[in-house]
């Protein structure tokens, strides 16, 4: 196989940027009449809110807008400013798609409609049910490595990343933890821990697949290898959150920290013999492709509902399956190896 056609694809994959700047939908009068009215009056239309009552001082008239919703309710921080936003976008949308024209981006995102207070409701839950996933396919895999496959004398497990695969998992979870959340409310906290938590998740993937295609077991070698990555992704991380927030820097460091472990996930499974290296052939170039699709196609979402970014969390559903199986099948693999040398 000519693998410099594959690294041509992939590069130009990440090469694809998506232009940058205000959103269409940002400039357009009717909604931003509507915003300047909904500001004044709090209503949009016959809708009124309750926290977008101020007085001539610009003050509220009630207090803070927290203090005057339910207790059960201030979970969403839904503010006036994002309530006019919201409701102009749908309404303006409305009367677009009456008029036959397509959805148009509102402020860099796609009009979506609200589920109890949830921003993408779709990403929402499909995110929940990785989250869930990934959680049974860590516990089944330190099931089998600690009760099912034998153990070393000190009660240490033959598989030589079992550690490393517990953290990969910890990582994993919390990324789509964080996931979860962003898609419920997308506010500048809840977009840095996401994209921190990506990075970390995809850096530590990184130092997991090099360790584990080179067979580095020595952990002086492991040491050499991971901290310039932890060094990079750490720096990243605290620019990223003390500095500049800038997610187009964000956007290619993610991708050439991907790229990279996919180049070397399939270099690696058409070189061994693993009996399950078809499930890492799966995995990685259905699952890499489709989240750099992500990146470079974008459509507006479809019912207002399901977008490209739900498309491929639907997708990661069976991909994380197979992944914790490939992990688990490596351990079997492995031990059985180990096993037989020391007969």
């Amino acid at each position: 196989m000519d693998w410099s056609r594959w690294v041509l694809v992939f590069v130009a994959f990440f090469c694809l940027v998506r232009g940058l700047g205000a959103s269409d939908g940002d400039a357009d009068p009717v909604y931003k009449s509507c915003l300047e009215e909904c500001q004044t009056t709090g209503c949009v239309g016959k809708k009124c809110f309750q926290h977008c009552k101020f007085s001539s001082d610009g003050k509220s008239i009630d207090g803070p807008w927290y203090h005057q919703e339910p207790l059960y309710q201030r979970w969403k921080q839904w503010d006036c400013q994002s309530d006019c936003e919201y409701h102009c976008m749908i309404s303006r949308e409305d009367e677009r798609l009456e008029l036959g024209l397509k959805p148009v981006k509102y402020h860099g995102r796609w009009p979506f409609h609200r589920v109890y207070g949830i921003q993408e409701p779709v990403s929402v839950a499909l995110a929940a049910v990785i989250l869930a996933l990934q959680f049974h396919g860590w516990i089944s895999f330190f099931i089998l490595v600690y009760y099912k496959l034998s153990l070393r004398p000190n009660k240490k497990t033959y598989y030589e990343y079992t550690g490393l695969w517990h953290i990969y998992a910890l990582l994993c979870m919390n990324a789509w933890f964080w996931c979860a959340v962003y898609h419920t409310r997308d506010v500048e906290l809840t977009e840095k821990l996401y994209f921190s938590s990506t990075v970390a998740w995809v850096g530590f993937s990184l130092i997991l697949a090099t360790l584990r295609a080179f067979d580095i077991r020595d952990e002086a070698a492991r040491v050499m290898i991971a901290a310039p990555v932890i060094a990079f992704v750490t720096t990243h991380i605290l620019y990223l959150n003390f500095y500049n927030f800038d997610k187009g820097l964000n956007a290619k460091v993610s991708g050439a920290l991907t790229l990279v472990q996919v180049l070397i996930w399939l270099i690696w499974a058409t070189a061994t013999r693993h009996p399950s290296r078809w499930k890492l052939w799966l995995v990685v170039l259905v699952g890499g492709s489709l989240s750099m699709l992500v990146e470079v196609y974008d459509f507006a979402p479809l019912g207002r509902y399901v977008d490209a970014q739900a498309i491929w969390h639907a997708a990661a559903i069976p991909l994380g399956y197979i992944w914790w199986s490939f992990v688990r099948d490596d351990a079997e693999f492995r031990t059985s190896s180990l096993l037989k040398k020391t007969k």
